[in-house]
């Protein structure tokens, strides 16, 4: 959906999603939110009554919403679904804004998390439940693909993980290496989990 086709809540939680992804949870004030959203600061104060921490609260379960609503999109642009086919297409996502807008951007779920989990239950709170659905999304598509249910979610973890961890390396680094190294990386090891049967490694030799 484009900003312009949002409503106006709709349209300040999103604003508020970009600039914590750029700038962390101290650029999205309320006066700055109205600014990027074009909406009088007067209406925050209506849709928001609890400020800034539920406004960010928000902002970051958006952020988890539309990561896992993207799962379906990366499997459907795949002529074969594979785990490995998805991690590629998720890592595409980056790949893709980095090199034609530049490394400014990262994931708002982790930058509320590094911002706000010491400080902000609330927000601490927001970030686990975003989390939590993205990896339930990416879980439940390893499961549809093949990958035993009990390996699928530690598999979603590990997905998310690598891919944030390889989010920063490449703002840190102005480059695409780490996102490129743990897609080639990771890519095998996801797809030899399809079908594998869960149960204790099999004795040597066997």
């Amino acid at each position: 959906m484009a900003e312009s086709e949002r409503r106006p809540r709709e349209r300040m939680v999103f604003s508020a999603a970009q600039l914590i992804r750029r700038d962390g949870v101290a650029a999205a004030g309320m006066r700055e939110v109205a600014a990027h959203a074009g909406a009088p600061r007067g209406s925050l104060q209506h849709y928001f009554p609890g400020g800034k921490e539920q406004l960010v609260n928000e902002a970051v379960g958006w952020a988890g919403r539309y990561a896992g609503n993207r799962v379906a999109r990366f499997l459907a642009a795949l002529p074969e679904p594979t785990p490995s086919g998805l991690f590629a297409e998720m890592v595409r996502q980056w790949t893709e804004e980095y090199r034609t807008a530049g490394f400014a951007g990262g994931c708002p779920v982790a930058a509320a998390t590094v911002d706000c989990a010491e400080s902000t239950v609330s927000t601490r709170e927001a970030a686990s439940a975003a989390f939590a659905t993205w990896t339930g999304a990416v879980s439940r598509a390893l499961a549809d693909m093949g990958v035993p249910e009990g390996r699928a979610g530690a598999l979603a973890t590990l997905m998310i993980s690598a891919l944030e961890g390889a989010i920063l390396m490449a703002r840190a680094e102005r480059d695409l290496r780490a996102l490129t190294t743990v897609c080639q990386e990771l890519g095998p090891l996801l797809d030899a989990a399809v079908g594998r049967a869960e149960g204790p490694p099999s004795p040597l030799g066997a």
